[in-house]
């Protein structure tokens, strides 16, 4: 009997916290209060993770039941995690930090169906990054997401524009790209096309300060702005490696302490993975054959 009685007071703490955290990102024709993150990767489940954190519902989905039930276990693991770091730095019990973990978790809930969208404020692509697939993926997004949600992709090198022209709605899409691992990273880039509302522009980033990021803003351009000034960086940092112009020690020594970089060429083109960057970089070279800034150097 007072077991029951313990459990039941806990579930009402719960939800009455729950209730109390609830966000809302209000901008003109646009009221953000559930949102959907497709696609449940690293970075899908960690925006999944930022955003219920933040106080928001959150529709997790991804087709595979397999990846949703590790996705469920990696945020459940962080944020307990996380909790218990924010308890040890205050010097508390940890009590309120772990009931507070626990109502962003009951603020999500999961789906293999890419329907469950259907009712959601804003959808966040965080899909495979193929384009084809993508494309399919935001023309049915046109088709089955209300007139007033924001539609959002988190790739880190297609054109967002595209994406938005196969959804039929391009006026209400735009890209919203974070950096891994998102629970740590402050900082996410909000891209907006030709097509893309103001509002929905100035939507997404108060949303993005309601997560705690700090949002710029930049138009449609290849790698937007960190990677189109970063993997050219990493390409020239291995291309002066290959020709035998300078060891890699000596390459990450240099820009570290002769340009301020917190990581030279070498080291974060290891971090990010060499097959990404030249993938990006023959994406880019593809689409502008003629942009001297996209070849590739030569080793």
């Amino acid at each position: 009997m007072i077991r029951s009685a313990i459990h039941l007071a806990r579930r009402e703490v719960t939800a009455v916290a729950n209730k109390r955290m609830i966000s809302t990102t209000n901008v003109a024709n646009y009221e953000l209060n559930k949102i959907a993150v497709v696609g449940l990767g690293s970075m899908g489940h960690g925006v999944a993770q930022l955003c219920a954190s933040a106080g928001y519902n959150v529709v997790a989905v991804d087709l595979s039941q397999e990846v949703v039930d590790h996705s469920m276990g990696a945020i459940e693991g962080s944020v307990l995690k996380l909790a218990q770091k924010k308890a040890a730095k205050a010097g508390t019990d940890g009590k309120a930090e772990e009931e507070e973990a626990r109502a962003a978790l009951s603020r999500i809930e999961t789906s293999t169906d890419v329907n469950a969208v259907a009712d959601c404020d804003l959808v966040i692509e965080a899909i495979v990054e193929n384009l084809p697939i993508k494309l399919e993926f935001f023309e049915n997004l046109g088709k089955i997401t209300k007139d007033d949600c924001i539609l959002a992709s988190n790739t880190s090198s297609f054109p967002i524009t595209k994406m938005a022209e196969a959804s039929g709605v391009a006026h209400r899409v735009c890209g919203i790209h974070y950096f891994n691992p998102v629970q740590l990273m402050k900082l996410v880039e909000v891209v907006s096309t030709e097509h893309t509302e103001a509002d929905v522009t100035s939507a997404m980033v108060q949303f993005a300060k309601q997560t705690g990021k700090v949002p710029v803003t930049c138009g449609d351009t290849p790698g937007f702005i960190v990677n189109r000034l970063l993997v050219p960086y990493i390409a020239q940092g291995v291309a002066m490696l290959a020709r035998g112009d300078a060891s890699a020690d000596d390459i990450d020594t240099a820009m570290r302490l002769g340009a301020g970089y917190p990581m030279g060429p070498i080291t974060l083109s290891d971090y990010v993975g060499n097959d990404i960057n030249l993938a990006v970089m023959e994406g880019w070279m593809e689409a502008e054959p003629n942009n001297p800034a996209f070849q590739i150097p030569e080793g």
